[in-house]
């Protein structure tokens, strides 16, 4: 993917392939979907998993598809042998309810620096409303040997 912010310019969907087995993200049913060269898609299913105790989308569940997709691109866009990513701070305003189907979550870095990045994740419903926006600070953090 040329002239993508991608460490690795070749990446693809099939790198994600294994990546996250056992974790909230599988857990939640989370999928990257898609991989432009500065953005990165994944979806979450609105069922028993994810909703409140109302038949709603948990606003904690967009949190979760918010932390997942900036962190994860953070980590796209640095050396993986030298650093990793951990979110640091990250916020949401939840504007719409969803009752089933998919979300789909949009991340695109705001600010990519040497020891942080600030990311904004929209998240929209099947209809394409938006149904939360998130924005999360990841620390770059050299790599213990």
């Amino acid at each position: 993917m040329s002239n993508s912010i991608w460490f690795h310019k070749n990446i693809d969907l099939q790198h994600f392939e294994g990546m996250g087995q056992n974790t909230l993200g599988t857990h939640l049913g989370m999928r990257f979907s898609e991989i432009g060269p500065d953005y990165l898609k994944a979806t979450m299913p609105v069922d028993d998993r994810t909703k409140q105790p109302y038949g709603l989308l948990h606003g904690g569940a967009s949190v979760a598809l918010a932390e997942t997709l900036g962190s994860v691109a953070a980590y796209l866009t640095v050396d993986p042998d030298k650093f990793i990513c951990v979110g640091q701070e990250i916020n949401a305003n939840h504007l719409r309810s969803v009752r089933s189907g998919l979300v789909t979550g949009t991340t695109r870095p705001l600010h990519r620096g040497s020891s942080s990045q600030v990311w904004e994740i929209k998240i929209h419903d099947e209809r394409d409303h938006l149904v939360c926006i998130s924005r999360i600070t990841v620390a770059v953090l050299p790599k213990k040997s």
